[in-house]
């Protein structure tokens, strides 16, 4: 599988406080929120004694760690990112699709991790990303770049393959693979990067 050039264009650093691709403090006002960045659970030496994604937390695309235990009774969809990769189009368009039509009715929620490890497709730092997004209108949250794949893997990305295993190997093959959590941070769904986000609806309803 192969993917050609997507070349975006500069942009003005956007307001991401206002644009929504930062993940905020809380995600329901009357909610109580966590307190740490993180449980005592320690995600690096620990990874596969998980029991959700709950455990796990991850650093924003500004850098700000986040315990992804804010997400805690939304189904998600957790997916890796390219700028630069033939899939990149249709997945942002329909992937921010999703996120609008069900984040407020259904509390839908995406996290996309960018990634550089697939024919480096994803070279830019964090505010060419962000620059980059804007013309796809991005309002889901935004984390910063990360291996998905061998030794320095993020610890999350590690546990989440060993939980849907992928076709011949459990490594993730390409940019765009797509996850499906549950409200009870269990993973649930696995994608292909070949399957287009919209084509995942039907099955996203089940865990609303």
């Amino acid at each position: 599988m192969y993917c050609t050039l997507f070349i975006g264009t500069a942009s003005i650093f956007v307001l991401l406080a206002i644009s929504g691709i930062i993940a905020q403090d809380c995600e329901d006002k009357g909610a109580q929120c966590p307190t740490t960045p993180a449980s005592e659970f320690n995600q690096d030496t620990n990874w596969q004694s998980a029991t959700s994604v709950y455990d796990f937390h991850a650093n924003d695309i500004l850098g700000k760690d986040v315990s992804l235990d804010k997400y805690r009774g939304h189904v998600l969809i957790i997916v890796n990112v390219a700028s630069n990769c033939g899939l990149t189009d249709t997945n942002y368009k329909q992937l921010q699709e999703l996120y609008n039509k069900y984040s407020e009715k259904e509390g839908l929620r995406i996290l996309a991790f960018p990634s550089n490890q697939f024919a480096g497709q994803e070279p830019g730092t964090s505010q060419e990303i962000l620059n980059f997004v804007k013309q796809y209108n991005v309002t889901f949250d935004m984390f910063e770049k990360i291996d998905v794949n061998g030794e320095n893997a993020h610890p999350l990305w590690k546990w989440m393959k060993t939980q849907k295993e992928g076709l011949i190997t459990n490594a993730i093959k390409w940019n765009f693979t797509k996850f499906i959590v549950d409200k009870e941070g269990k993973v649930v769904e696995r994608f292909a990067p070949s399957t287009e986000p919209l084509s995942m609806e039907e099955t996203l309803k089940k865990y609303f």
